[in-house]
C-alpha cells in the first residue's frame, strides 16, 4: 500500500479525522401534499420522519428494482434528499413528474452546496457543531452562512455529512485543515467505503438489484401503505427470502488476485455468487470484498472459493 494512502487512512483510523469532498445531489421537496406523494415513491415511511431527523430510503421501480439509495431528512416542514452523483438525475426526474399533480414542489439545490464527509473521533472534540444522536440533523452557521449537518454514524464509525454553500466551500476546507483534519483521496475513500459495507451505485448495485438484496434493512418500512414496487419487495419479506444478498468476504491468503465480476463457488464447486468491489484493508491486514452471495452460503464464516483463493463470508460492516 502506498505511503500517502496509508497516511490518509491512518488520519481517519488512528489520528482522529479526515474529510472527503464529493459531488452529490441535494434536492428540496415541499408542499402540502409532499408527504403523501413521497410515501408512494420510496421504501421508507416519511410520515414517521420527525423534524430535524433523517432516514435511509430507496427509490424502486415497479419491479422492486433499485433506482437509487437516498438519505432524506425533514427540516422546517420540507424534505431534503441526499443522493449519489450517479443517481441524482434519476431521483430528480422521479420527483419532478409529480409537480403538476398537486401541491408538490421540487427544487434542485445541488449546484448551490458543496458536500463534505467528515470521519473520525476528532470531530467529537472539535469546534464544529454536530448532531449528537444517530440520524439527527442540525442547521448551524459558518461565516454567517447556514450549513446543514447530518449524523451518518450508522455504518460502524463516526461520520458526519456537511452541506456547505459553494461560496464558503474553500474557506470551510481551510478551516478543516487548520483543525487537523486530513484531506482524503478517492482511493482512500474507496477503502473506507468498502470497510463500512457501503454499496456504490453502478458498482455494487444497479437497476438489476432488487432492493432487499442490498441488505440494508433500515431502507424499508413493511408497515406503510402502497408504493411503487411494494408488492414484490413485501412478498420477498413475508413469503420467503432473497436469492442472494450483498455481504462481505475476508480472504485467508494475504496475496490474492481477485477482481469485480469474479465468480464465487462453494467448496463443492457450485455457483455461490459474484464479487462487486475489492480492496486491501490496513485495519484487517488483508484483502476484503463486497459480493453478492447466494442464500445457502450467507452464514458468517462460510467458506467460498474464488479462483484458487479461499474466503470467509463476513457480515457488514467489516470495521466498526
Amino acid at each position: 500500500m502506498k505511503a500517502n494512502l496509508l497516511n490518509e487512512y491512518q488520519a481517519v483510523r488512528e489520528n482522529g479525522g479526515g474529510f472527503y469532498e464529493q459531488k452529490r445531489g441535494l434536492i428540496e421537496v415541499s408542499g402540502a401534499e409532499a408527504e403523501m406523494f413521497l410515501n408512494g415513491l420510496i421504501t421508507n415511511d416519511v410520515k414517521k420522519l420527525a423534524e430535524n431527523s433523517s432516514m435511509l430510503a430507496a427509490f424502486p421501480n415497479a419491479q422492486g428494482r433499485l433506482l437509487a439509495v437516498v438519505r432524506v431528512w425533514r427540516k422546517n416542514g420540507k424534505f431534503y434528499f441526499d443522493t449519489e452523483e450517479k443517481t441524482h438525475e434519476t431521483v430528480l426526474k422521479n420527483l419532478q413528474r409529480f409537480t403538476l399533480a398537486g401541491n408538490f414542489f421540487v427544487n434542485d439545490l445541488s449546484d448551490k452546496f458543496a458536500f463534505f464527509s467528515i470521519r473520525g473521533k476528532r470531530i467529537l472534540n472539535s469546534k464544529f457543531q454536530i448532531p449528537n444522536s444517530r440520524n439527527e440533523t442540525i442547521e448551524t452557521e459558518f461565516k454567517s452562512e447556514k450549513i446543514t449537518v447530518l449524523n451518518n454514524s450508522n455504518l460502524g464509525e463516526n461520520e458526519f455529512y456537511f452541506y456547505v454553500p459553494k461560496t464558503q466551500a474553500e474557506n470551510f476546507k481551510k478551516e478543516l485543515q487548520k483543525a487537523g483534519f486530513a484531506a482524503i483521496s478517492d482511493q482512500t475513500f474507496e477503502i473506507l467505503r468498502i470497510e463500512a459495507g457501503l454499496p456504490l451505485y453502478g458498482i455494487d448495485v444497479d437497476e438489476t438489484t432488487i432492493v432487499p438484496e442490498i441488505g440494508l434493512t433500515e431502507l424499508i418500512s413493511y408497515n406503510k401503505g402502497c408504493y411503487i414496487g411494494q408488492e414484490i419487495i413485501a412478498r420477498i419479506h413475508f413469503r420467503g427470502h432473497v436469492a442472494k444478498k450483498l455481504t462481505g468476504l475476508v480472504f485467508e491468503n494475504e496475496i490474492v488476485e481477485i477482481n469485480p465480476g469474479d465468480e464465487l463457488k462453494s467448496m463443492e464447486g457450485k455457483n455461490a455468487g459474484r464479487v462487486t468491489s475489492v480492496t486491501f484493508s490496513p485495519k484487517l491486514s488483508g484483502k476484503i470484498a463486497l459480493a453478492y452471495v447466494r442464500y445457502d452460503y450467507l452464514a458468517e464464516g462460510t467458506e467460498v472459493k474464488i479462483k484458487d483463493f479461499t474466503a470467509h463470508v463476513k457480515d457488514l460492516p467489516f470495521v466498526r
